[in-house]
């Protein structure tokens, strides 16, 4: 999986490049396809062939789901055994139902969460099993 900055905005995954040939006043030129890894909208960006990409840091972490409370916010233990009760339900529908099912049939559920650019949000689950 190869991740770039997409105009210092947004943590994207590309999934197509393509490369123009050298101009007559100018550089070749990039054009990168990329997916959002935390909204999975497509965007496009086109660069000069000689120019930088920024590529972000993105980590992953797994926390113990303690609780969901009404308004859509998690209840998750941490490593060091603190609770962080500061990120939302994931937005897709099908991962979603699988927290909101597991948690109500009391399974040990472990969320993963996905961090970068100052941004986290929920990509995956684990269970357990029972209580």
């Amino acid at each position: 999986m190869i991740l770039v900055e997409i105009r210092g905005l947004m943590c994207c995954e590309v999934v197509e490049v393509s490369t123009s040939k050298t101009g007559k006043h100018g550089h070749a030129k990039c054009h990168f396809v990329a997916i959002d890894i935390f909204n999975g909208k497509k965007l496009e960006d086109i660069v000069p062939s000689s120019h930088n990409c920024d590529v972000p840091h993105v980590s992953r972490t797994d926390y113990q789901l303690i609780d969901i409370s009404e308004d859509g916010f998690v209840s998750l233990l941490t490593e060091n055994g603190n609770t962080k009760d500061d990120l939302k339900l994931p937005t897709d529908d099908a991962l979603l139902t699988q927290i909101k099912d597991g948690f109500a049939e009391g399974k040990d559920l472990v969320v993963s969460v996905m961090s970068a650019m100052g941004e986290e949000q929920i990509c995956a689950l684990k269970d357990i099993g029972p209580k």
